[in-house]
C-alpha cells in the first residue's frame, strides 16, 4: 500500500509530506486549493507523462516520492524481473524529479529506473480513476478490454493472436506471389537482369579497398618516387653525400679496432654490424617498392573503370557492397520463389486452410470465454448499480460477430436502461455524468478482486451525486476499503464522513505567492470541514449536522 507521499516545489506545493493509512483515506479542501495537483503529483512518480509546467514558479526541480509497504507478492515478482529484488519486510521508495528544463530522473530504491520502469510497477502497485476513465466508459471499443479483464481470458487472448498472426502473414505471403502471367515474367526478367549484372561483375572481398589503395598510390606516385628517391640517397648516399651505410661500415670497423684499448667497447662491433644489415635490408625494401611504382597508363585506366563499375552498381543496389550482396541474395530467393511460385502457392494455400481452421477454434474458444465472462460481469455490476441507487438499472454486454482481427471476432458494448420500461441501450449515448460515476466505481468494484492492486484511487468519483446516492458511494467505497486501500478526492461529505482517515487541503497567500497544505485532521478537525463543505459558512447547526453525520457513518 501507498504509506507515505513527499512532494516538492509541484506547482502551488511548496513543501508537503503525506501520510496514509491502511484503509479509507480522503482528501477534501476547496475548489483550486490543489487537489488535482496531488493527483498529478501521484501520477508523476507512476510514470505518467510531465512537463516543465509541473515545477513550481521560480524553481529548479519539483520532486514526488512514494513510499509503499507491505508490498504484494505480484509486486515482488515484477520488482525482481525488473532488477530491483526486496528484502522480507522491505518498503519500497519511488521517487521522480522533474528539472525546469524538462528533464526526468527517476529512482527505484535509490537505484536508477526509467519513467516506461515506474509505468510497469504503477501496475501492480496502483490503480488511478479519475474523471477521464468515465470518459473512457463513452469509447465502446475499450470496453472490451473490460470483460477480458474480468474474464480473465489472457491464454486465450495471446493463443489466438498467435495464431491471428501466422494466418495473416500466410496470408501476405500468398498475395506477394499470386500475380497475373505478365506481372510475373516482367518480374522475372527483371530479376534475371540483376543477377546477371551482379554475377558478371564478380566483386571479391576486399577488391575495393585494394583498388582504392592502388589508385591513391598511382594519383600519388610522382611524390612517392621523390620519398623514395631522397630515402635511397640517405642510405647508400650520393656523389656529394655519404650515406648512413657507409658510415656505418667505417663504425663497425673503428669499433672493433677501439675494443683493445677501451674494454667498454667489446661487442659494439657486433652491434653496428647488426645495424648494418638492418638499414642494408630496409634500403632493399625501398628500392623495390620503387619497383612497383613503375605503372603504365592502362593499369591506372584499368583500375579507375573498375573502381567505376563497382560506384555504379553500389548506388544502384544499396549504398555498399554488402547491401550489393544482400540485394543478390533476396533477388536470387524471390526469383527462385517465382520460378516455383505454383508449387508453393499450392502449399501455402494448403496451409493458410489449416491456419484458417485453427484460427477459428481460438477465436471460438475466445467468444465462449468472453459471453461467460459478459454474463457475470452483467450480474455484478448490476448488483453494483443496485446498491448505489440504481435499483432499476438493467446492464448488458451487447455482442456482435465481427471479421477476424487483432482482437478476436467478437464486438461488444455495454448498453445500459437507467429507468424501467426502458428499453436497453448504448451506455455512451444515456448515461449522464453522475451515472458514469456510479457505473464507473461499480465496474472498478467488480475488478477490484481480478487486478490485485492494494491500493485504489478515486479522483472526484462522486461527480454529479448527492444524497442518499452520495452516501451509498461513501459507504461501498468504505466497504471496499476493508480489502485494499482506498485514497479517495471528493467534495461530498456524504463520502467523507466514512473515510479513516481525513486530510485537509488547503491554499493561503504569502509575500503574493500562492501555498497549498495538506493537513491529517482530527474528529472536531472532521466536523469543522465537513460542516463547511455542506454549507459553506460554518454554523452550529452545520457542525451538529456534521457531527450526526460523523457518528453516523460509524455506527
Amino acid at each position: 500500500m501507498l504509506s507515505q507521499l513527499f512532494i516538492k516545489n509541484v506547482a502551488v506545493i511548496e513543501s508537503a509530506s503525506i501520510d496514509f493509512e491502511n484503509g479509507f483515506n480522503v482528501f477534501t479542501g476547496e475548489t483550486g486549493a490543489g487537489k488535482s495537483i496531488l493527483i498529478d503529483s501521484i501520477n508523476a512518480v507512476l510514470g505518467g507523462r510531465t512537463s516543465r509546467d509541473l515545477v513550481r514558479t521560480g524553481e529548479n526541480k519539483a520532486v514526488v516520492t512514494a513510499v509503499f509497504t507491505d508490498i504484494s507478492e505480484k509486486a515482488q515478482r515484477l520488482l525482481a524481473e525488473l532488477g530491483y529484488e526486496l528484502e522480507d519486510g522491505e518498503e519500497l521508495l519511488v521517487s521522480r524529479e522533474i528539472s525546469a528544463e524538462g528533464k526526468s530522473v527517476c529512482k527505484v530504491n535509490m537505484r536508477p529506473a526509467t519513467a516506461s520502469v515506474l509505468k510497469q510497477l504503477s501496475s501492480v502497485l496502483i490503480d488511478v480513476h479519475g474523471q477521464h476513465d468515465s470518459a473512457v466508459l463513452q469509447n465502446p471499443e475499450l470496453h472490451i478490454g473490460y470483460i477480458d479483464s474480468f474474464g480473465n481470458t489472457e491464454n486465450e487472448l495471446s493463443a489466438y493472436k498467435e495464431a491471428y498472426k501466422n494466418y495473416r502473414e500466410t496470408e501476405r505471403a500468398i498475395k506477394k506471389i499470386s500475380m497475373d502471367d505478365s506481372d510475373k515474367a516482367a518480374r522475372i526478367d527483371m530479376l534475371k537482369y540483376q543477377i546477371a549484372e551482379i554475377e558478371n561483375a564478380a566483386i571479391e572481398e576486399g577488391e575495393e579497398e585494394s583498388l582504392l589503395a592502388l589508385s591513391k598510390r598511382i594519383k600519388s606516385s610522382e611524390n612517392i618516387m621523390e620519398l623514395i628517391s631522397e630515402t635511397v640517397s640517405a642510405l647508400d648516399g650520393t656523389d656529394d653525400m655519404e650515406g648512413a651505410l657507409e658510415g656505418l661500415s667505417i663504425a663497425v670497423k673503428n669499433a672493433g679496432l677501439l675494443s683493445e684499448y677501451f674494454p667498454g667497447f667489446d661487442g659494439l662491433s657486433e652491434k653496428f654490424q647488426e645495424m648494418y644489415y638492418e638499414f642494408e635490408e630496409f634500403a632493399n625494401d625501398v628500392k623495390n617498392a620503387a619497383d612497383e611504382l613503375d605503372f603504365d597508363p592502362e593499369l591506372q585506366n584499368r583500375t579507375e573503370k573498375r573502381l567505376d563499375q563497382i560506384f555504379r552498381l553500389k548506388r544502384k543496389y544499396g549504398g555498399s557492397v554488402e547491401s550489393l550482396m544482400e540485394y543478390y541474395q533476396k533477388a536470387v530467393t524471390e526469383l527462385e520463389s517465382i520460378e516455383f511460385s505454383e508449387e508453393t502457392l499450392d502449399e501455402l494455400n494448403k496451409k493458410l486452410s489449416v491456419l484458417q481452421s485453427d484460427m477459428e477454434k481460438k477465436a471460438e474458444r475466445l467468444t465462449e470465454k468472453r459471453l461467460a465472462a459478459a454474463k457475470a460481469f452483467e450480474a455484478a455490476v448490476a448488483d453494483e448499480l443496485s446498491y448505489l441507487n440504481m435499483p432499476s438499472v438493467r446492464f448488458s454486454v451487447n455482442f456482435e460477430r465481427t471479421d477476424f482481427s487483432d482482437s478476436g471476432c467478437d464486438n461488444l458494448e455495454f448498453y445500459i436502461a437507467t429507468n424501467a420500461g426502458e428499453p436497453l441501450k448504448p451506455l455512451a449515448k444515456i448515461a449522464s455524468g453522475g451515472e458514469l460515476s456510479r457505473i464507473m466505481l461499480s465496474i472498478k468494484n467488480v475488478l477490484a478482486d481480478k487486478d490485485n492492486v492494494d491500493t485504489l484511487i478515486f479522483d472526484e468519483v462522486d461527480t454529479g451525486i448527492s444524497g442518499s446516492s452520495a452516501q451509498k458511494v461513501g459507504k461501498k467505497l468504505k466497504q471496499v476499503s476493508r480489502g485494499r486501500q482506498i485514497i479517495c478526492v471528493t467534495h461530498l461529505a456524504q463520502v467523507a464522513a466514512y473515510a479513516d482517515a481525513h486530510l485537509l487541503i488547503s491554499k493561503s497567500t504569502e509575500n503574493g505567492r500562492a501555498f497549498t497544505s495538506v493537513e491529517s485532521l482530527d474528529d472536531e478537525g472532521r466536523v469543522n470541514e465537513l460542516a463547511r463543505i455542506m454549507g459553506g459558512d460554518i454554523t452550529d447547526a452545520l457542525k451538529k449536522s456534521a457531527k450526526e453525520l460523523l457518528d453516523s457513518s460509524r455506527g
